[in-house]
């Protein structure tokens, strides 16, 4: 995870006094509890054990693009990275600890592409977490300025607080919406949150084709940090 090394590449033996396995039988395990679905929930599991470590005064949802190295599913090309990408969204808590990652998306899609789909989803492990969702603060930068976010978060009984989109300007003037800006700086945390993401050099380019193998090596990534600061 830290290092990015291809599996072809990865040295087990000097972590073993005897033979260890070979790099065939981890990524074999590796593959199977991604598609299972094992380290989503461990994930799921580790959070709902934990809840009380958690800040969630208020949350934070952006997205994030991902140059892609050998193709695959849920890739495209993005003009303003000019490579081809995949196109994750995350939810963070108020410390900028993750919470939840939606199923990627090419990189030619914006982040409020099927916006309702992905939003359920990650409201979906939140909620099977034992984390409720009513009554969350949700900050979120100009891109995802859209009536239909606005009513996804109505419609669970979320304060979404999302900056203006200067090209809803025209709207703005005939509409009322109560922004707080104090809250809004709070946002600030998923980006840190990004940044620690990329540490792991294995997501800081994707080689995975599958995207169940690159969901789990999110899911150990959250994993990872949040047992770090449980200091576990």
């Amino acid at each position: 995870m830290k290092t990015g090394c291809q599996w072809r590449e990865l040295s087990i033996k000097e972590y073993f006094t005897t033979d260890g396995p070979c790099w065939q039988t981890v990524y074999y395990y590796f593959h199977k509890w991604s598609k299972d679905g094992s380290f989503k929930r461990a994930w799921i599991n580790l959070l709902s054990s934990n809840k009380g470590s958690l800040d969630l005064s208020s949350v934070q949802l952006d997205g994030s693009h991902t140059p892609v190295k050998r193709g695959g599913e849920a890739v495209g090309y993005q003009g303003r990275k000019a490579t081809r990408t995949t196109n994750s969204l995350y939810l963070s808590d108020n410390t900028g600890q993750m919470l939840a990652v939606g199923t990627p998306q090419s990189g030619q899609h914006n982040d409020l592409y099927d916006i309702e789909t992905i939003f359920k989803e990650m409201l979906e492990i939140l909620e099977q977490a034992g984390i409720h969702k009513r009554g969350i603060f949700l900050n979120a930068d100009p891109g995802f300025d859209s009536e239909e976010l606005k009513l996804l978060c109505a419609q669970n009984e979320i304060e979404l607080n999302v900056k203006l989109n200067k090209r809803n300007s025209k709207q703005a003037v005939v509409e009322y919406r109560y922004f707080d800006e104090e809250l809004y700086k709070r946002r600030t945390k998923i980006e840190h949150a990004n940044a620690w993401l990329d540490a792991f050099k294995a997501l800081l380019v994707r080689y995975e084709k599958k995207i169940f193998t690159w969901m789990g090596l999110y899911w150990l990534a959250f994993i990872t940090r949040f047992l770090k600061k449980l200091k576990v």
